[in-house]
């Protein structure tokens, strides 16, 4: 018999507490309080060693020289070296991963970016069906977006991920 993996991730430590309690015996539990350290737990980072710098490169991941050049869609401008991001010439501030969702959006081709994948390029780990953080920093940005008249918007293409809308 085949005996799936329950994987825990919260920084609530009675909460892993209860997922353990109630699996004990079924399934082998992993419990981490964040994805930083699930992705060393599963990826084989050692405690306490530095993690792998987001410029290092990841099997199909754009060259780190092509993904730190500054990149623009119409007057919406992404510095991901200099962390900023500009509206017209004007500074809108952004958190890191916003503006590293921002680059992907924006470097051409302009596409349809899927859940997963824009996972696995902005957070740098394997997507594990949680697109909960993910929809989050969307959510973010597309205020920050609102908030300056005339600014794109990210669009939502239902079940697969998501898009900037055409500059007007």
């Amino acid at each position: 018999m085949d005996v799936g993996l329950v994987v825990c991730v919260s920084p609530d430590a009675d909460l892993r507490g209860r997922i353990v309690r109630r699996v004990d015996g079924l399934a082998p539990v992993l419990v981490c309080a964040d994805f930083d350290e699930l992705r060393s737990t599963l990826f084989g980072a050692q405690p306490g060693s530095r993690p792998v710098p987001r410029d290092t490169p990841v099997p199909g991941e754009r060259p780190p020289a092509e993904s730190s050049r500054p990149v623009s869609y119409g007057d919406l401008m992404v510095d991901p070296v200099g962390h900023l991001v500009t509206w017209r010439g004007g500074p809108l501030s952004t958190t890191r991963r916003e503006r590293e969702l921002l680059v992907r959006l924006i470097r051409p081709p302009v596409v349809v970016w899927p859940y997963e994948r824009l996972f696995v390029e902005v957070w740098g780990g394997t997507y594990l069906g949680d697109t909960s953080i993910l929809h989050s920093a969307v959510k973010r940005l597309r205020r920050k977006l609102r908030a300056v008249a005339g600014a794109p918007l990210v669009e939502t293409v239902r079940g697969v991920g998501y898009r900037l809308a055409p500059v007007g």
